[in-house]
């Protein structure tokens, strides 16, 4: 037996050293202390030593800290005989420094005199790294806001993290299990299942905008992102999707498009802008100031669509200052591509969104006007204190709850110093001239909490001296129930203007009068003496032909033209008479002949004149040759410029006004140049109109056709007769 056992273990001890040596495991045979005494080759490739070096180190010294002392204490116990082994998964350190995971078994041999202890080390460092990356996507799926979920390729969840929880309101619980259809609004029923088809043929989704239902049946707007799940051998066994709420987004995009429908047609500049200096929206006033398309703005950053200094230097301060919450307003002088420097009221007002302020509405008022026209009024403020200095004014005070009226020191200039300063309305009243009273009266009574300013002008009358014209302009003052409390104001002296308007009124008068019988005498003339002379030479062509029946066809011809050629020049000197003096108004009326004259020049022009009436008195002659003479210049300027065939004239009474409207919707003109050029004719119109104390408006804009309003002012009552004329 002895012999027989000899045989076999020299065999069997080199088996085991084989094992040893050849084991992918590292395994160290250790005494109680710790110190390796024998190491195979796998551990000295996992930690880099040589076997020599690793017999000259203690168990321990290959690991951190606090591993080290571990592994150390349950090594203690083992030696003291309460374990006999132990499992555990610690970091070794390699000859580089470099930490690398092993996964160590220590067991105790009690069958030798000398107890031993065999240690076995595996690597798991890439299944300690896979761990890792696993709890760090899962740590990541599990804090993220957006609903991580996973299913089978029929989409039963098998997965559902806790934003899908926050934005759905299914407990994992709940949902794992059941159908992803449960989230697919009725409307959608196709969806989902298309949505499986494209993943099933190794599509993807990205960004897909939808709408799915929560666990309470609300709907709401989501963004998906939903991939194939594929297995070692390429093999879709299942779908992940990551789906975001963007019901904030849609909404605040909605209310971007409110916005946008709400200033797309606002006479301001108007943008909208994000923190980032993003412009979201910009309307139609905007780009046009700026001479751009709406694609060159929107979207783009402030700074590449302004200057960028004035953005630096002025736009981004406010627009921070917006965002902290405040409502930002300045002026600033910006140059535009077409209009050059303008003066413009700039104001933000800060958007309020879902997670604060989120953007900025900026609203640009071209006021250059307005602050020309201020100061206008500065200019004339210094100039109405230059006059005040220089006596010809004077401020008033009227208490009407007294009806006591002040007037300021300076009246003496104006009225002299045998006036009172002080009087009563009714007092001041008795001074005036009694065909202007009434008008002063009519401005008081248009003072309103509405409309507190009137004017007017009237005449004074003084003991022993010519009246003297003044203008009063007042503010008043009302209280809470609308009773008017005081009137404030300043008299000024127009003596000298109303005598100089005076003289024009009389010298253009003159004029318009010698005009008319110049007018007249020419009309004569053309229709007794060059119409009639025009006729008989007609008649001389004709007897001239008759006469001569030998002559040649071309003579014949010729002589046939003549005679078409004299008829239109007769039809066009008579024309040109009636233009000059219309016999029409003295014998049909001032209305009938209008409506006449416009007839007979609408078929002399090949043109359609609508002429419509509402006048039911008799008209005075030199308003009636005031109208007709309007209507004439009106309707000669619209046949030589206006380009249109139809022009409509209306006459009417109204309200002890005449109204007399030209209107057509042909090429239109500059109303400013026209007044600035060389032409007569629209000074003329508006000089025959103020002599009969009436008012012409003119509006006109190129290619928007032409309206002249004439309104005089009319009192029936003076005609004995009511007829229509």
């Amino acid at each position: 037996m002895e012999a027989s056992t000899e045989a076999t273990s020299v065999p069997d001890v080199q088996l085991f050293r084989d094992i040893f040596n050849t084991s992918p495991i590292g395994i160290a045979v250790e005494n109680l202390d710790g110190q390796p005494l024998f190491v195979n080759p796998a551990l000295c490739r996992f930690l880099s030593f040589t076997e020599e070096e690793l017999r000259s180190k203690h168990c321990v010294d290959f690991s951190p800290k606090e591993d080290a002392e571990k592994d150390w204490a349950l090594f203690q116990q083992l030696r003291a005989g309460v374990i006999d082994h132990y499992q555990m998964e610690k970091r070794y350190f390699r000859r580089d420094g470099s930490l690398v995971w092993g996964s160590l078994s220590i067991s105790l041999l009690n069958s030798r005199p000398s107890p031993l202890v065999i240690a076995m080390v595996e690597d798991i460092t890439e299944k300690k790294t896979a761990e890792e990356a696993r709890f760090r996507h899962a740590a990541i799926i599990e804090s993220s806001e957006d609903a991580i979920a996973s299913g089978t390729l029929d989409g039963t969840i098998v997965s559902w993290n806790a934003g899908a929880e926050r934005i759905y309101g299914y407990t994992e619980a709940e949902a794992v299990g059941k159908s992803i259809t449960m989230l697919v609004p009725p409307e959608l029923p196709d969806e989902e299942n298309k949505i499986l088809e494209t993943l099933k043929t190794g599509g993807r989704i990205e960004h897909f905008e939808t709408i799915r239902v929560t666990k309470t049946g609300k709907n709401i707007n989501v963004s998906l992102t939903i991939s194939a799940i594929k297995d070692s051998s390429g093999r879709i066994v299942g779908i992940s999707g990551i789906a975001r709420d963007i019901t904030e987004r849609k909404r605040a995009e909605d209310k971007l498009r409110e916005y946008e429908r709400a200033v797309e047609a606002a006479e301001e500049m108007i943008a909208v802008v994000d923190r980032e200096y993003r412009i979201l929206i910009a309307n139609r006033k905007y780009a046009t100031m700026r001479n751009m398309a709406r694609e060159q703005i929107v979207g783009r950053f402030v700074h590449e669509v302004l200057n960028k200094g004035v953005f630096e230097d002025v736009v981004k301060p406010k627009l921070d200052e917006c965002f902290q919450g405040k409502v930002v307003r300045y002026e600033m002088d910006y140059t535009f591509p077409e209009l050059g420097e303008r003066h413009v009221l700039v104001s933000y007002f800060p958007i309020q969104g879902a997670t604060g302020i989120e953007q900025a509405a900026c609203i640009f008022q071209d006021i250059t006007e307005r602050k020309r026209s201020e100061e206008a009024i500065r200019e004339g403020e210094e100039r109405l204190r230059l006059a005040v200095q220089a006596g010809k004014m004077y401020a008033f005070e009227w208490d009407v709850t007294t009806d006591v009226l002040v007037r300021s020191p300076e009246y003496v200039n104006v009225l002299g110093a045998t006036e009172p300063r002080t009087l009563t309305h009714q007092q001041v009243l008795e001074k005036i001239h009694p065909d202007d009273r009434p008008k002063l009266l009519a401005a008081v009574a248009r003072h309103s909490p509405e409309n507190p300013t009137a004017e007017t002008t009237y005449r004074v009358l003084l003991p022993g001296k010519s009246p003297v014209w003044v203008k009063s302009s007042g503010r008043a003052f009302f209280n809470g129930e609308g009773r008017m409390l005081r009137v404030i104001g300043m008299v000024a002296d127009v003596t000298d203007q109303k005598l100089a308007e005076e003289a024009v009124s009389e010298m253009t008068r003159k004029l318009v009068e010698t005009q008319e019988q110049e007018r007249t005498r020419i009309a004569r003339e053309l229709h007794d003496d060059i119409g009639q002379r025009l006729a008989i030479l007609g008649v001389g062509l004709v007897q001239l032909q008759q006469n001569r029946p030998d002559w040649p066809s071309e003579v014949v011809n010729r002589m046939h033209e003549l005679q078409l050629q004299t008829s239109q020049i007769s039809a066009d000197v008579q024309a040109l008479s009636h233009d000059l003096h219309s016999s029409q108004l003295e014998y049909l009326g001032v209305v009938a002949g209008m409506k006449s004259w416009c007839k007979e020049f609408g078929e002399r022009h090949g043109m359609q004149i609508d002429c419509t009436h509402d006048v039911r008195s008799t008209l005075p002659p030199e308003i009636g040759l005031c109208l007709f003479r309007v209507l004439q210049e009106a309707l000669h300027n619209a046949a030589k410029h206006s380009g249109v065939k139809r022009i409509e004239v209306e006459l009417s009474e109204n309200s002890g006004e005449i109204h007399l409207t030209i209107r057509d919707l042909g090429k239109g003109f500059d109303v400013e140049a026209a007044r600035q050029g060389r032409g007569l004719g629209l000074t003329s119109m508006q000089e025959r109109v103020r002599l009969v104390n009436g008012t012409m408006m003119i509006q006109s804009k190129l290619m928007g056709g032409t309206t002249i309003h004439v309104r005089v002012p009319f009192s029936a009552s003076n005609d004995s007769a009511r007829a229509a004329s």
